[in-house]
């Protein structure tokens, strides 16, 4: 049988596992009663030791797509919702850079269509086709 392929869900599953030996190991050391109960602890722990050897095994086979831009904004100790708003605005400004040159081309478009059309009526009808207006 072929293995299954690794994805967000599997390594989803395999988060969830090493939670639930996080919460085993928890509740083990809060009810250590000594040397009776050390070797189900042990045993604990070398079952979450397995499970997160599976999930970097698992996860590396998974492409990462994280900008080095943020993995430095991280480095240095900064919050990638911050940069993740910077973003945002920049891309706003941005469209409202970009719809206003929009504006200002549909602007001369209608106004050069307007001089054409005075200037050689014969091509009124051609340049309401190209303009759009028909």
């Amino acid at each position: 049988m072929a293995p299954e392929p690794i994805n967000l869900n599997t390594i989803d599953d395999l988060l969830k596992d090493v939670i639930q030996n996080l919460y085993a190991i928890q509740s083990s050391v809060h009810g250590y009663l000594g040397p009776e109960t050390q070797q189900e602890l042990v045993r604990k722990i070398k079952t979450l030791t397995t499970s997160l050897h599976t999930l970097s095994l698992s996860s590396s086979a998974l492409p990462v797509l994280v900008p080095q831009e943020i993995i430095a904004y991280v480095e240095e100790g900064r919050n990638p919702d911050i940069y993740t708003r910077e973003f945002v605005e920049l891309v706003q400004r941005g469209n409202a850079y970009v719809r206003g040159k929009s504006e200002a081309l549909s602007g001369f478009r209608d106004a050069l269509a307007e001089e054409v059309v005075m200037e050689w009526p014969e091509c009124g009808e051609w340049v309401r086709g190209v303009v759009g207006e028909r």
